[in-house]
């Protein structure tokens, strides 16, 4: 089933509660929240609704809470602030309907980040180009995910921004590719050579089963298996990094999801002498401070610039 903007619904309608299929409805019409996100919420609320039970009517402070904390005990940070986000939302919206109690969402806990605290979590440039080379070229989907894996590489793209990939958004003759961002910002990036190689390469093999109406598929990654059509989220782009990462053998990586490549291409490009902005105008950052975060990558140097401790100050 296709949405109204042309993305491929992870849950068919008819398999979902009619208050989440409304849920959703409003995320991408009255919030305008991109599909892939939209889709998450809900994956998120399919796994809280049988804790929360099936009445909104009984939810109180105290059972909210509870499973928001139960919800949250076992995931990263930045997962915790999805599912206390998703479950807000979801009560504002309930609550506007006048199915649950008002002001539900503050007895969540907020998750507690400190902007740009951390390390940025990246692959050294070899590593990286140990995952790229670990794909197995004799095979359709070797070739597909290569080009993702290249894609996530070198333009520091998204998950969602290659699912959401289509035929139309690449432009051979400027050799650039369209893509479509966070806020439904769409960008032109230039494509590289090695990139547009790969493109090629898997376009030359992929096969589908028809667009729907007979003709071929637009989105440009399908699944290997049949029936091939799109990826159903952007999840699946994750699992070809953690396997890719598997295969090529690297043992201890930071992160194991598609954002590492994306990470380890702002800090390469840093460490090769590209500035703040350029870095940005490639991620698509609002602003620059967010790019700033990867300055931090040359630990040894931020050594020799940190003072040492006055000796005998009180610590």
């Amino acid at each position: 089933m296709m949405s109204a903007n042309g993305t491929a619904d992870i849950c068919m309608d008819d398999l979902l509660p009619p208050d989440l299929v409304a849920f959703r409805d409003h995320l991408l019409e009255e919030r305008g929240v991109v599909a892939v996100t939209a889709d998450k919420h809900v994956r998120l609320l399919l796994r809280l609704l049988p804790t929360l039970g099936d009445d909104p009517a009984r939810y109180d402070a105290r059972s909210v809470r509870d499973v928001a904390l139960a919800a949250v005990s076992t995931t990263s940070r930045a997962d915790a602030k999805t599912v206390v986000t998703a479950l807000r939302v979801w009560l504002r919206f309930l609550a506007s309907r006048g199915a649950c109690p008002a002001g539900l969402g503050e007895a969540i806990p907020r998750v507690p980040q400190w902007r740009l605290s951390a390390l940025p979590r990246y692959l050294p440039p070899g590593e990286v180009e140990r995952v790229v080379g670990s794909c197995d070229l004799r095979s359709v989907h070797g070739l597909r995910d290569r080009a993702i894996l290249l894609l996530l590489a070198r333009l520091g793209l998204r998950a969602g921004d290659v699912l959401l990939m289509r035929l139309d958004d690449l432009d051979w003759t400027a050799a650039t590719i369209r893509v479509r961002g966070k806020g439904r910002r769409d960008v032109q990036l230039p494509l590289p050579q090695d990139v547009g190689d790969a493109l090629l390469a898997y376009l030359a093999v992929r096969r589908d089963d028809g667009g729907g109406g007979g003709g071929p598929e637009p989105r440009v990654f399908l699944r290997a298996g049949a029936p091939r059509r799109p990826f159903a989220d952007s999840t699946s782009i994750s699992s070809i990094v953690r396997l890719a990462i598997e295969r090529a053998g690297i043992a201890n990586p930071p992160t194991r999801g598609a954002n590492v490549l994306r990470h380890s291409a702002a800090t390469s490009l840093l460490r090769a002498g590209a500035t703040l902005d350029a870095v940005s105008a490639l991620l698509r950052h609002r602003s620059l401070d967010t790019t700033a975060h990867y300055a931090k990558v040359d630990v040894l140097m931020l050594r020799r610039l940190a003072q040492p401790w006055p000796e005998g100050a009180p610590c």
